[in-house]
């Protein structure tokens, strides 16, 4: 069985132990036992990473494609080797199935060999000109990257957040989750270990708001790079503005699902409990608000209840286990308030809807029903293990609630009806759609959001073009 790693920073290939530094208490949510104690930053710490991200953006920015995707599948080759142990780590820290952490393991490892692709298809192009002239359009690394990533998924986050500017030549300083910080701490281990040269890649912790405006007031730092809750995007876009930073913000959502009337009900409901409980419901694209049509409403409610009431919740360590320990304390305490907010104001409660045991942070998978648009659920992400199952009548009330709120990170449709497949793809506002599944994700699929979930994206070619910067160049 894998222990738990001791945790450091690192620093210009240095690992950065606790020494006179403030630490962070890294707690298993499934016990409430500490795992570790985790050093955090201090000015002193974060200018040595601002300085040596500098210079490695002068190193890595000038390595050749070849180099760069030699690193990326080197990386992949050693995150595969080595699947159990991170897999293991990222369960101890952050509470998930061990099964959801070995497949977090392998979308890492198809994204960095992806991206060692796409470093062999910056093209660039060349414009129309009179003879003796030449116009170029070329793509250059941004710069050294500010990458904050959080707990809930803590080795793709980071991966995603490493891969597209090490693929563009761009450095990185990395600053995932206190919550999780071993198994980000493994992903750019892999780098490292895989010959990506020690300037290039820094991870550090601390005070989120202190990290975050040290870093972002640097003019070292070009790109941010934020997945997170839309309340701090919007705070670290206005710190970004200050120097004028590009930005990637992946931020909240509230997923709905369109359920017609012309769909095999249990088909569809095998699928959407997997995909509500997955990871505890703590999920940016997790099917939450399910928009069902009334003649299917009770089927669908009914047997949403029943599959929750049998779903396994245990210890994310342990075989057959369908469902963790929400992330931290926090978590729990968040679902008590909006359902119970939502069951005050008039909504029934179908499973569910209370803590699970006297240790760690377990939630029982919940299903809350006509729910009143003015609970605090209705509008706000529960990022729990919560399904909000309402009825509607018709298709165009359906469509004007999935648009109800300003979030449009990813949606999803279960109808049989093409042509109504194609209205909804067209007329829902979102970054992601689905027609009759959940996956939504792949190492060559851009993700992102519009509204307050966020702008740019990551993942495929558009991931690696958000780390580069476009020039044209004019010879006479």
């Amino acid at each position: 069985m894998t222990s738990y790693p001791t945790l450091h920073m690192i620093i210009d290939g240095e690992k950065v132990m606790q020494g006179h530094r403030a630490t962070h208490r890294v707690v298993n949510p499934a016990t409430g036992e500490t795992l570790g104690e985790l050093p955090l930053a201090d000015a002193a710490d974060l200018d040595r990473a601002l300085e040596t991200a500098q210079r490695g953006f002068r190193i890595w920015r000038n390595s050749t494609a070849q180099q760069r995707a030699a690193v990326l599948q080197g990386a992949a080759r050693l995150m595969l080797e080595r699947q159990e142990e991170i897999a293991r780590i990222a369960t101890m820290e952050q509470g998930k199935t061990l099964v959801e952490t070995r497949i977090e393991v392998l979308m890492n490892v198809g994204l960095f060999n992806f991206y060692a692709g796409e470093t062999q298809r910056v093209y660039g192009r060349q414009l129309v000109r009179p003879a003796g002239m030449r116009s170029t359009v070329t793509y250059e690394p941004v710069g050294p990257v500010a990458a904050f990533a959080p707990w809930n998924f803590p080795i793709g986050n980071p991966g995603r957040k490493l891969g597209a500017p090490i693929a563009a030549g761009c450095s990185v300083i990395l600053k995932s989750a206190e919550e999780s910080p071993g198994s980000a701490l493994a992903i750019v281990q892999c780098l490292l270990d895989a010959g990506l040269p020690k300037e290039v890649a820094q991870a550090v912790y601390g005070v989120p708001d202190q990290v975050s405006r040290h870093l972002l007031g640097s003019p070292i730092i070009r790109k941010l790079s934020f997945t997170g809750s839309t309340v701090v995007g919007k705070h670290l876009a206005k710190l970004a503005a200050d120097d004028m930073k590009r930005t990637t913000m992946e931020l909240g959502g509230h997923g709905p699902v369109l359920v017609f009337d012309d769909v095999d009900v249990d088909g569809v409901l095998d699928t959407m409990v997997a995909g509500k409980y997955r990871n505890a419901g703590q999920v940016c694209v997790s099917p939450t608000r399910f928009i069902v049509q009334e003649g299917v409403f009770e089927r669908f409610r009914d047997g949403f209840a029943e599959r929750a009431k049998g779903w396994k919740v245990g210890n994310g360590m342990e075989d057959g286990i369908q469902m963790g320990p929400m992330a931290n304390p926090r978590r729990p305490d968040a679902m008590e308030r909006m359902i119970g907010d939502a069951v005050a104001k008039g909504a029934k409660l179908n499973a569910g809807g209370e803590r699970i045991g006297n240790q760690g942070f377990f939630y029982a998978p919940s299903v809350i029903s006509e729910v009143p648009l003015d609970a605090e659920i209705m509008n706000e992400e529960p990022f729990g293990p919560v399904a909000i199952i309402n009825p509607f009548g018709k298709e165009e009330d359906m469509i004007a609630e999935a648009n109800r709120l300003p979030y449009g990170l990813a949606a999803y449709s279960w109808t049989n009806d093409a042509r109504r497949q194609k209205r909804l793809a067209r007329e829902v506002e979102t970054g992601m759609f689905c027609v009759n599944t959940t996956m939504l994700g792949g190492a060559d699929t851009p993700f992102g959001g519009v509204k307050w979930s966020g702008h740019g994206h990551e993942d495929g070619p558009e991931g690696l073009m958000a780390c580069m910067v476009l020039k044209t160049v004019h010879e006479g």
